[in-house]
């Protein structure tokens, strides 16, 4: 499972963060997300999670001839799967001096929204907090729908939703915020009016919205600092 692990030269071990990417894949935008994360005191892993059929994908934005490998790649992972992988990025980390895996962070966005809660609530010793950025499928009709989870979760939750979300709708943004209010987990969800899916990615065009994406990285910041430092 090729991954990308930034952390800063100097004051370790720090404690981990895992960045699971979105639906077109890992690429630099991402890795520039994660170095965010990282220069503020975090051991950042951002694995290819498409690993177990394809070594390298990027959906190309500019013509979208890959689009409908996308949406198969996608289709071949699920939040168990990557429980397990999470497992072996666990067991990679303590073997690194510059990671501190006793205090661990999630954060995922669009396809991996669910996948960082599912973590947080398979491990919830080591997962002190978990974000899903808008976040797809986190209330569904499965045994293994994200907020099945979040009575298991001992980490914080944040679930950022924007309120134009063709992935998403509403209904979904208010089901999931019922379910996180009835559970015993700490967490909240945080509707982003005006925007759409996608806000935080600099480099998605028409979608991304600076004032939002800055929020969310307020967010995101005081979540890993608040509970893992």
């Amino acid at each position: 499972m090729e991954t990308f692990i930034t952390f800063p030269d100097e004051g370790g071990p720090f404690p981990t963060i895992f960045f699971f990417m979105d639906a077109p894949g890992k690429r630099e935008e991402l890795h520039d997300m994660a170095r965010r994360i990282a220069t503020t005191g975090y051991y950042v892993m951002l694995p290819n999670l498409y690993y177990r059929t394809k070594e390298h994908f990027e959906l190309d934005f500019e013509t979208g001839n890959n689009w409908d490998e996308m949406f198969e790649l996608m289709s071949s992972i699920g939040n168990r799967m990557i429980v397990r992988d999470a497992l072996a990025m666990i067991q990679v980390a303590e073997s690194d001096t510059n990671a501190d895996t006793e205090k661990v962070g999630c954060i995922g966005y669009c396809m991996s929204g669910p996948f960082a809660l599912s973590v947080a609530a398979a491990y919830p010793e080591r997962v002190k907090a978990a974000a899903s950025i808008y976040g797809v499928r986190l209330v569904i009709d499965s045994s293994d729908s994200p907020h099945l989870g979040f009575n298991q979760t001992n980490g914080e939750i944040y679930i950022a939703c924007a309120e134009f979300d063709d992935y998403v709708p509403p209904e979904m943004v208010t089901k999931v915020s019922e379910e996180l209010s009835n559970s015993s987990a700490n967490g909240r969800v945080e509707l982003y009016r005006g925007v759409h899916h996608g806000f935080a990615f600099p480099d998605r065009g028409n979608t991304y919205n600076k004032e939002a994406a800055e929020r969310h990285w307020e967010r995101v910041h005081a979540l890993f600092d608040r509970n893992l430092k």
